[in-house]
């Protein structure tokens, strides 16, 4: 309410004033540092396509799009870097000290003085701003304004303001970036584990400059596919540019650029720039000291199944133009706005708030709506090869499901799309049904494990990760024409792979689980894991609720299997084993122990109030024993499980926890450790997320619709936590938990 409020009046202060307001602080992340070593780079992305940042604002960066991917022989699968786009330069023109450009000159504070760069998150825009000096001695303010448009997938826009100190003819360049193929390329499809490391090791041995701290611990291995460049144009008079596309062996593109100059101001000379590494134009304008000039390189992007060539695409370009950056820019702030009215609002803890920002920000930026694409694990980014892991069903699926449905069911109806292929694997490794791949390609759904991690093909519990996201989008739409048509037939072949997955132990009349990878998959060919085990009863039980909605018949094995499924448990202790006492506890793994994942909010196995605080002590007990660097995706359910034991205090300091070392300066981007730097896994940026709309509200999301299981808690320093804008069985509603006069903890929901 009070955020409604200050914005409220803002607006009205600015339609009065003409004013500039500032931001909500919550949505906005700032640098004035113009350390290149201390960059971790951000993202702009619309959920179709994306590009990664740069300090100056104005570098050609690595740019991508939704399940385009490069698929060159032995290699796996993985995101084809197209061509950057974010691309501007800016001469002061030739001087007697020679002709100096922009992304030329050293980043430091002589040349770039009162340097910020701000991420709006609030209008999903990038601005760059400083005094930029030459060493001829010329001063200019450079202003930068970036962003992919949610309001039109398709377009992306970049504008350089500048006002020089001085008068004189300068010079621009706008181009794309026409990325050579990355080399080297390894033969990952074959590799094992020791010829990998030894090949990465060769690899950085290599490396000629220092890398910086944002460059992922496995770069060599995280590296982007190619877009091989087919058929580029360009049109000086026209000012625009044009390419078609191919990914290695893959799909279609086309890129398209349409240049805009001040009304005004007639250039004194327009070249085309055509050469291996960039296809563009290069202006040279006349300019008046002290005057501000704007330039606006607007930019279309498509793909095959997503558009079409280069001249329609180019027509896109040439008509975002002829609408203006001014209008562009206000159709896609108020896009995000629309997002942003639903939303996580935390009275009392300044830093949680600005951390819940970013996290959606990520997601929101990486969702999409009316697609079947899944969510890559690192976003749109090269990490983990884009592929889509249990993270997409898991973990991004439940932080959007209740805030954003109609951003989350693309990932359940990646799933339907890709049957097939999950058929195909199943008869592969002798099961029924339908078994899905640890590591998809975005695109086809086919599996795209690397060889060297080949032993988590045996985690299969991602197969139960599936049913039960598919039911959890039933439970929260009540949608049954889709469950018949699209959920249904996923969720009961995932049924008959468990039932041929299954093996029964006639001496304990008991169904177990053998040769499966744990969740803390350092413990490898196991059997009866604990998680696994939990998982595969729930989407057996899944499955036959599902057949009783649609009219079908369920398999009589679904029930017999779910009802005497082992989940391994000490007696003495109390509590739940990782998995068979056989196996002997004592690895140092990045999580310690996968018991907490057993109060996960889509698994919640249910359990007696202490077996859950003994889970507790001894996943604590592990971390600390047993630990080493550990995972962000353990973290982050910390909090979950604390909450579940009715500790607000304890979900607050694994709240706080994971605000220190995750988040990676200055734009909020977490890493899988709080020492690596594998960055953008926006499993943890959801896991953050679910802490706050599972975690401390105690909502669950089941039959009986949208529950409070267990009683909501808060940090003492707390006010209150709201969900704005909740959306469940066609109804909107916000849920508010917050303290009664008696200072109890209490959680309502107000119809909107």
């Amino acid at each position: 309410m009070k955020f409604g409020r200050q914005l409220a009046a803002c607006v009205l202060s600015c339609v009065a004033t003409v004013a500039y307001c500032d931001p909500d602080p919550s949505f906005v992340l700032s640098t004035t540092s113009v350390a290149v070593d201390s960059y971790f780079p951000t993202y702009l992305a619309n959920g179709y396509l994306s590009t990664m940042t740069g300090a100056r604002g104005t570098e050609s960066n690595l740019a991508y799009l939704v399940a385009f991917m490069d698929y060159t022989k032995e290699d796996i699968a993985r995101p084809a870097a197209i061509p950057g786009w974010s691309g501007i330069d800016y001469s002061t023109g030739k001087s007697s000290a020679g002709e100096f450009w922009l992304n030329n000159v050293k980043l430091g504070p002589q040349a770039f003085a009162g340097y910020r760069q701000t991420l709006d998150m609030y209008d999903g825009t990038l601005t760059t701003s400083y005094r930029y000096t030459d060493d001829s001695k010329k001063s200019t303010d450079v202003r930068v304004v970036t962003f992919a448009s949610q309001a039109a997938p398709h377009l992306a826009a970049a504008q350089l303001s500048i006002t020089p100190a001085f008068t004189g003819t300068v010079q621009l360049q706008f181009w794309f970036t026409l990325w050579a193929p990355h080399q080297p390329r390894f033969p990952i499809r074959t590799m094992n584990g020791e010829e990998m490391q030894a090949a990465v090791a060769a690899n950085a041995m290599n490396v000629l400059e220092p890398l910086n701290h944002a460059t992922p611990d496995r770069a060599p291995v995280w590296y982007y596919g190619h877009t091989a460049v087919l058929a580029p144009g360009a049109d000086a008079h026209a000012l625009s540019f044009w390419l078609d596309g191919k990914a290695e062996q893959g799909l279609t593109m086309a890129q398209a650029a349409a240049i805009g100059l001040p009304a005004d101001l007639q250039p004194s000379a327009v070249k085309v720039i055509r050469n291996s590494y960039q296809l563009g134009l290069l202006i040279s304008v006349p300019v008046q000291q002290g005057r501000t000039y704007s330039f606006t390189k607007y930019v279309a992007v498509s793909r095959q199944g997503w558009g079409g060539n280069a001249q329609a695409t180019l027509a896109m370009a040439q008509q975002a133009r002829q609408q203006g950056f001014e209008q562009l820019l206000a159709a896609h702030q108020a896009a995000w706005h629309e997002l942003w009215k639903s939303d996580i609002v935390v009275d009392g803890d300044a830093h949680a708030q600005q951390a819940l920002h970013s996290d959606l920000y990520y997601l929101l930026s990486n969702s999409m709506v009316g697609t079947a694409w899944p969510m890559g694990a690192c976003a749109l980014t090269p990490n983990y090869a884009y592929h889509a892991f249990w993270d997409s069903d898991s973990w991004v699926f439940p932080a959007l499901l209740l805030l954003h449905p109609e951003r989350a069911k693309p990932i359940v109806m990646f799933r339907h799309r890709t049957m097939e292929p999950a058929r195909a694997r199943a008869r592969q490794y002798g099961a029924k049904g339908t078994m899905y791949p640890w590591e998809a390609d975005p695109e086809t759904g086919v599996d795209h494990t690397p060889y060297f991690a080949y032993g988590v093909y045996r985690e299969i519990h991602v197969n139960a990760d599936i049913a039960i996201a598919q039911w959890q989008y039933y439970l929260a739409t009540g949608d049954e024409a889709w469950l018949k048509s699209y959920g249904w037939p996923v969720i009961r072949e995932i049924a008959d792979f468990w039932v041929s997955r299954v093996t029964f132990n006639k001496e304990q009349n008991r169904y177990e689980i053998h040769h499966v990878t744990s969740p803390d998959e350092a413990y490898d060919d196991v059997p009866n894991d604990s998680f696994t085990n939990a998982a595969a009863r729930k989407a057996l039980d899944i499955a036959v609720a599902a057949a009783q909605k649609v009219g079908a018949v369920p398999d009589p094995q679904w029930a017999a299997i779910a009802s005497h499924m082992y989940i391994p448990f000490s007696e003495k202790e109390q509590r739940h084993l990782d998995f068979d006492a056989s196996v002997p506890h004592d690895k140092v793994t990045w999580m310690g122990s996968s018991l907490s994942w057993l109060a996960y909010p889509n698994l919640d196995l249910p359990m007696s109030p202490q077996v859950r605080r003994n889970d507790f002590e001894f996943q604590l007990q592990e971390l600390k024993v047993h630990g080493n660097d550990p995972n962000e995706m353990m973290m982050v359910m910390l909090a979950v499980h604390a909450a579940e034991l009715g500790q607000g205090d304890v979900a607050g300091e694994w709240i706080d926890r994971n605000l220190v070392g995750f988040l990676k300066a200055p734009f909020n981007v977490r890493s899988e450790t709080a020492a690596n730097n594998a960055g953008y896994i926006l499993a943890t940026s959801a896991g953050f997320v679910q802490s706050f709309v599972y975690g401390l509200t105690g909502l669950r999301i089941n039959d009986e619709g949208l529950s409070q299981t267990y009683a909501p808690v808060l940090p003492a320093k707390w006010k209150s936590l709201t969900l704005k804008n909740v959306a469940f069985r066609g109804q909107h509603f916000d849920v508010v938990v917050g303290r009664d006069a008696a200072g109890k903890v209490r959680l309502t929901r107000q119809t909107r």
